[in-house]
């Protein structure tokens, strides 16, 4: 008997060790390393004249911030967003829909990067300065923090189409996505962890040295142009009301005029806006509004992409308003008539102040970028 059990012993430990070596052996191989420092927090950059950012949901037992920052949080958060083995096929990552050189835009009005091939029903947004978006995420506010948005993305049939025990099990059968899950939150990877890694190193996607910010801060007093300086006090004075303060938006929902019928309930209320999470009808047809940050590299404009061109834009709130009930407020201001009154001239400084909103440092940042690419 003793025997026995002694033989039992040397083959359960050689099995633990076959099964190690395996596990140990199925990483990629892409050449990137793992730090090996312990887990350090990651410095988060508050810009001046910023308003505070926004920290993750407190957590009710310690009343911290349930997701904070570290160095090893974020560069996991990074691998993963470029990675297409997030999706069903392998094929499509976060990155195919949001491309750092347009403002984490794509360039399209409907995308159809994702698993399955069909154009989606919005646009992709930028992701710039989320970590000041205090009103909710996609276009209508239907997630209300950054942890639970990844789930969208991750689980819609159109996007990336994963079946989230399947992207668990990937990730596990990889180990150095094993040992950076470890590193940055003490376990084994899930999916739970794979979204709080993805916000991380979406909250550090910080825009704020365009010219217009180096203005700001008084470090170059000519960085911005006798029409540039114009155009910055004509979009104060007609555009403010919703591309508010040094973040250009007040990341609130509104109706900008653009339709005048919202019969269309298909694609669970999807044209609806805001209203499809509110239910409140003065929400119908509303939508976020968009940072102005890095809005001259970020074209197609508006949740549907309709217009491809800032002229496009410009050209609708001074002609192409749709007066209905639910219309914003802050839209009529063409002697109390739907419109916002420019001239030529205006449109043209306006159009010059916008392209000091570029940040080519935050489009070229290679903490930001592909890890992958060597």
């Amino acid at each position: 008997m003793h025997i026995t059990i002694r033989n039992r012993h040397i083959v359960g430990v050689f099995t633990f060790l076959v099964g190690l070596f395996i596990l140990l052996s199925c990483s990629k191989d892409d050449g990137l390393p793992i730090a090996e420092e312990e887990e350090t927090p990651f410095v988060f950059r508050q810009p001046a004249f910023f308003p505070q950012a926004v920290e993750s949901t407190i957590d009710p037992k310690t009343g911290l911030p349930s997701n904070p920052l570290t160095r090893a949080g974020v560069e996991l958060g990074r691998r993963l967003f470029y990675d297409p083995v997030l999706s069903a096929n392998k094929q499509v990552s976060c990155a195919s829909c949001h491309h750092q050189g347009k403002g984490f835009s794509d360039g399209v009005a409907l995308t159809t990067a994702g698993v399955s091939g069909k154009p989606l029903e919005r646009h992709s947004p930028t992701l710039i300065n989320l970590a000041w978006t205090d009103k909710g995420f996609f276009w209508d506010g239907g997630s209300t923090n950054l942890e639970s948005q990844a789930f969208g993305p991750l689980t819609h049939a159109d996007e990336m189409g994963i079946y989230l025990p399947m992207l668990v099990e990937r990730l596990r059968a990889d180990a150095t996505y094993v040992a950076l899950f470890q590193k940055a939150f003490g376990e084994l990877p899930s999916e739970h962890r794979t979204a709080m890694a993805l916000s991380q190193f979406q909250r550090i996607l910080i825009s704020a040295d365009a010219p217009y910010d180096l203005y700001r801060r008084g470090e170059q007093q000519n960085a911005l142009s006798a029409d540039q300086l114009r155009g910055l006090n004509l979009v104060r004075q007609k555009c403010s009301s919703c591309h508010a303060g040094e973040l250009f938006t007040d990341n609130g929902f509104h109706n900008n005029g653009i339709d005048d019928d919202f019969g269309d309930g298909s694609h669970e209320g999807i044209y609806w806006g805001r209203y499809r999470i509110t239910y409140n009808p003065l929400d119908l047809g509303a939508f976020k509004t968009p940072t102005l940050r890095n809005v001259m590299v970020s074209a197609p404009y508006m949740h549907d992409g309709r217009f491809k061109t800032i002229d496009e834009v410009l050209h609708h709130y001074r002609f192409g308003i749709k007066d209905t009930p639910v219309t914003d407020a802050a839209l009529y201001q063409n002697n109390d008539k739907v419109g916002i009154p420019m001239t030529d001239q205006e449109v043209e400084e306006i159009k010059s102040f916008l392209h000091a909103l570029t940040d080519e440092k935050f489009l070229n940042n290679r903490e930001f970028s592909n890890p992958y690419n060597k």
